[in-house]
């Protein structure tokens, strides 16, 4: 494979693809490799520098993971006292450096998301990420994205990007 180009890289965003009226396929490239990227979408230490949006003033206030098969994960965004987001989840199946897959919801409601991530590698040390999403309805996929998920994912992938490439 080839490696993208400096220029391509500076300009790489995370596009996201409605599959279906239930998927979304969101990809990205980092320039790092594949075990540095799959590390820090695991190890809370690492996600904690990369999860929040910075530019909306959101915090990442609690971050726990056990990362194993059936292990739990649990991260709480806040921006205020008042205004908390959690999302948590379980881990399926995990092939370092590879692939994950792992549920999310968004606290409270009860139906996840199923999201299946893999980490390919390109040439020259890159990382193509592929998250196939799969929601639970219609509605709840319509609800992600009307929440600003777009936005609010390509700017912490663009963070995740700055420090895997550091």
């Amino acid at each position: 494979m080839l490696a993208p180009s400096r220029d391509e890289t500076v300009k790489n965003k995370a596009t996201l693809r409605r599959v279906s009226d239930t998927q979304l396929e969101i990809t990205r490239v980092f320039r790092a490799p594949p075990r540095l990227v799959f590390d820090a979408w695991t190890k809370p230490e690492l996600v904690s520098r990369w999860w929040a949006p910075a530019s909306r003033g959101v915090t990442l206030v609690e971050c726990r993971a056990d990362v194993r098969v059936g292990g739990t994960y649990r991260y709480v965004l806040q921006r205020t006292p008042e205004e908390q987001y959690a999302f948590s989840g379980t881990y399926q199946e995990l092939s370092p450096p590879g692939r994950l897959v792992y549920t999310q919801c968004l606290e409270p409601f009860p139906d996840p998301a199923v999201l299946t991530v893999t980490f390919g590698e390109l040439s020259g040390g890159f990382t193509l990420m592929t998250s196939q999403e799969t929601y639970p309805s219609k509605d709840a996929l319509d609800m992600a994205i009307g929440n600003g998920m777009e936005d609010g994912m390509a700017e912490t992938l663009d963070q995740l990007d700055a420090l895997v490439s550091s």
